[in-house]
């Protein structure tokens, strides 16, 4: 089995341009998580996405907020049969005092009956760290999730967080920024440690430098590879023994983000 995640930026633009059919038509995923869908129930239905990719079971979360945020699952039928079926799988509600991230759909999870895969957009802290105080208390809340529940998971997705400085360019320029805050690595290092899940990557890579998922816009930083690996396939350790391994795809365009794969026994 052969699962993809992707910080898709905009899934209407990316199939209106063709990136999307080339992407599905070259690597024929048999699961594919999306973030960052930017797209509704009612836009959804209208731009014809559920018809062109027929061959997938489409899961979605939706962002109450039009354009913004967005997550999905996507399983082939073929592969796979069309009785997979949607978790209800939601984060708590995350108290005013933090401003709710509730209601941006970060999160879609499916179950596979040995375990549950989850498609997860993590909320960035911002440039101006107004929102990390938010995103301290969620990844608390996704960790006290993922603990609760009774299978083993793959969480996959964009978790806005460089994990330790062979993951972005440049270190020392960011260190205290947001992706690579004390508070956004401890969160992170915490849901490894917390529930049992492994970085899949970075343990059959631990040395491999210049292996990033995410380029901003400015400086040619993409062409320069001056990135960023924010995007994680993390497994529970049980599952260990299905991994065959994992890779990033920087060749892939369509997105700020390339996919990242894991393929399975």
């Amino acid at each position: 089995m052969h699962l993809f995640s992707w910080n898709i930026n905009g899934i209407r633009a990316v199939s209106n341009n063709g990136k999307l059919d080339k992407f599905l038509d070259e690597y024929d995923p048999d699961v594919v998580c999306f973030q960052e869908t930017k797209i509704n129930e009612a836009t959804l239905e209208s731009s014809g996405i559920r018809e062109k990719y027929d061959g997938y079971t489409q899961s979605y979360s939706f962002a109450e907020k039009k354009g913004y945020s967005g997550t999905a699952i996507w399983v082939k039928k073929e592969t796979l049969g069309e009785d997979i079926e949607e978790m209800g799988c939601q984060l708590p509600e995350i108290s005013d005092k933090y401003g709710s991230a509730s209601n941006e759909g970060r999160l879609t999870a499916v179950d596979f009956g040995e375990f549950c895969l989850i498609s997860v957009y993590v909320p960035n802290a911002k440039r101006d760290l107004s929102r990390l105080e938010l995103r301290e208390h969620w990844d608390k809340e996704l960790l006290a999730l993922v603990k609760k529940m009774k299978k083993p998971v793959i969480i996959c997705g964009d978790f806005n967080v460089a994990n330790e400085e062979i993951d972005l360019a440049h270190p020392k320029e960011n260190r205290g920024k947001h992706g690579f805050t004390r508070v956004e690595r401890a969160g992170f290092k915490a849901l490894l440690k917390g529930a049992k899940l492994h970085d899949i990557f970075r343990e059959e890579n631990p040395e491999l430098r210049e292996a990033y998922t995410w380029w901003t816009h400015w400086g040619s930083a993409r062409a320069n590879n001056v990135g960023w690996r924010i995007d994680y396939f993390l497994v529970s350790q049980v599952l260990l023994p299905r991994v065959k391994k994992s890779e990033i795809y920087p060749s892939v365009f369509g997105s700020d983000h390339c996919p990242v794969g894991l393929e399975l026994k």
